[in-house]
C-alpha cells in the first residue's frame, strides 16, 4: 500500500521573472571573433590579445542578469551577485536611457542589468504589489487574488 501525502498548504503559482540579455547575443560576438581572425594573426606580435574584448563580451552575456522573484530580485552582474528583499527596497530609478535602477532604504542605488522601464509592469506582478506599475497594465491582475480571498467565507 502506498500512501500520498496530502498538501498541508495550498499550491501557489511561484512568480519569477528573469531579465537578461538574449543568448543569441553570442552569435554576433563569434562572428567579431571571426573578423578579429586576420588581424590578430597578423606578423605584428601581441595583436592576439583583441581576442580580450569578445571573451570579455561573452562573460557579460552569460552572467550579468536580474532575477525578480516573490521574495526580492537576486542580481548578478560580472564580478559579483547582490539579493535585495522587497522590503530592502525604498523604490525603483529610471534613468534617461530607461535604464532603471533599484533605490534601497539607505537612498543608495543599485543597476540592474538588462530591465528597462517597459518592465516595470512585469516587476510589479511579481513582487505581489509591493512595487507599484506605473502604467496601470497589472493592477487587475494583482488585485485579484485580495479579492478573492475577500470571497470566500470565513469558517
Amino acid at each position: 500500500m502506498s500512501e500520498t501525502a496530502e498538501p498541508t498548504q495550498p499550491v501557489r503559482k511561484r512568480r519569477k521573472a528573469t531579465f537578461r540579455v538574449p543568448l543569441i547575443a553570442l552569435l554576433a560576438i563569434f562572428g567579431l571573433m571571426v573578423c578579429l581572425a586576420p588581424t590578430a594573426f597578423a606578423d605584428v606580435p601581441g595583436l592576439w590579445a583583441l581576442y580580450v574584448i569578445p571573451l570579455a563580451l561573452i562573460v557579460y552575456v552569460v552572467r550579468a542578469r536580474t532575477v525578480a522573484t516573490p521574495e526580492g530580485l537576486a542580481v548578478r552582474t560580472v564580478f559579483g551577485h547582490r539579493d535585495l528583499p522587497w522590503e530592502a527596497l525604498k523604490g525603483l530609478s529610471i534613468s534617461k536611457r530607461a535604464k532603471v535602477r533599484a533605490v534601497l532604504t539607505d537612498d543608495s542605488t543599485i543597476p540592474l542589468p538588462s530591465v528597462r522601464t517597459r518592465h516595470l509592469p512585469v516587476l510589479a506582478l511579481v513582487s505581489g504589489g509591493r512595487l507599484e506599475d506605473p502604467t496601470g497594465l497589472v493592477d487587475d491582475l494583482i488585485t485579484a487574488p485580495v479579492k478573492q480571498q475577500e470571497k470566500q467565507p470565513e469558517e
